[in-house]
């Protein structure tokens, strides 16, 4: 009988985005595997772009709720659906019950908050041989002790070119023949993962010099950084700051020929896209969760007091950020 496994996914767009990895290579060495994917809701339309999921399970509960009886009561309604594994992405003792609740004989994960009993098939986690976020959910999908693929599988998003056509039509865009440039200023985590504002509009300036058109990608927490940056280019860019969806900005993307990129969600769905990619890592490490990406240029000064992983800088001048200087970017847009 071929595998069923359900697949707990991450709450973070990043994070989402190199667990294809781990789908991918399930479906290498067990090509008729079926894999579900239980998240967040909103992670959907990152999922529903995942050729490897046959589907998506949206989980009811809110960020950080533990919800103990409603979790095993979810747990419990997906009994029925014959899962031979599942394996879990977070680390969380509550991510765990689910699947415990539901009967599934092998639960696969690290060790996490505690989870004996929760989790039957513990994987030891070596942060020295493990230092990527991607290669530890890869492992977590080969059987134990085993070597990680060399090279790993690469996440790959799929878009439909109309889906894309639509969202302009609806946003009232005019589709250029010049090429296009995604800027995407913001950063879920805090402050100290964004490039600064008037630096973006440095780069959107040139490109625009050069006959670019400049589409400026951000959730309704960004419009503030997009609105600004929009001002310092005396409003020549298309300024998408909290008028798309996930999804929509996904396909929206998809039409870019180069997208420079604070260290986000969105630098995940850009590498997944095959888009030339320029990624601006400060407090965060670009060595634990790179774009997944063989040509993306990663822009990193490796200071003395970086990655801090803050989301404040906690020495008050963000010099891992200023000192990386717009004409470094400029250079590569070409």
């Amino acid at each position: 009988m071929p595998e069923k496994i359900l697949i707990l996914g991450p709450a973070w767009v990043g994070d989402m985005v190199l667990a294809q990895s781990l789908f991918k290579t399930l479906k290498i060495n067990q090509p008729d595997c079926t894999i579900d994917v239980a998240a967040p809701a909103w992670t959907l339309p990152l999922l529903e772009r995942m050729p490897e999921v046959s589907a998506a399970i949206p989980l009811p509960f809110k960020h950080g709720e533990f919800a103990f009886w409603k979790r095993i009561a979810f747990g419990k309604s997906l009994k029925h659906k014959g899962y031979t594994q599942a394996i879990i992405l977070t680390n969380s003792f509550k991510s765990a019950l689910l699947p415990w609740a539901a009967g599934i004989t092998k639960r696969t994960s690290f060790l996490g908050e505690m989870r004996y009993g929760l989790i039957n098939d513990i994987r030891p986690l070596d942060k020295s041989k493990l230092k990527m976020t991607v290669q530890r959910f890869v492992s977590l999908g080969l059987e134990n002790n085993t070597p990680l693929p060399d090279p790993l599988a690469l996440p790959s998003l799929v878009t439909n070119q109309q889906q894309a056509l639509n969202v302009l039509t609806k946003l009232n865009i005019a589709a250029l023949e010049s090429p296009i440039l995604g800027l995407c200023p913001g950063a879920e985590y805090g402050e100290a993962k964004r490039w600064p504002a008037e630096y973006y509009a440095e780069v959107a300036n040139a490109a625009i010099a050069k006959g670019w058109q400049v589409w400026l990608f951000g959730s309704d927490k960004d419009i503030p950084v997009t609105n600004q940056i929009n001002q310092l280019t005396q409003n020549q860019c298309v300024n998408l700051g909290g008028k798309t969806k996930l999804g929509e900005a996904i396909d929206l993307m998809a039409l870019c020929h180069t997208v420079v990129s604070n260290d986000s969600g969105l630098m995940h769905v850009a590498a997944a896209l095959n888009k030339k990619l320029i990624a601006i890592f400060g407090s965060s490490d670009p060595y634990h969760t790179p774009p997944m990406h063989p040509n993306a240029v990663i822009e990193y000064l490796k200071l003395e007091c970086s990655p801090c992983f803050k989301r404040e800088c906690p020495l008050g001048h963000l010099n891992c950020l200023k000192q990386i200087l717009p004409r470094s970017i400029i250079q590569n847009l070409n």
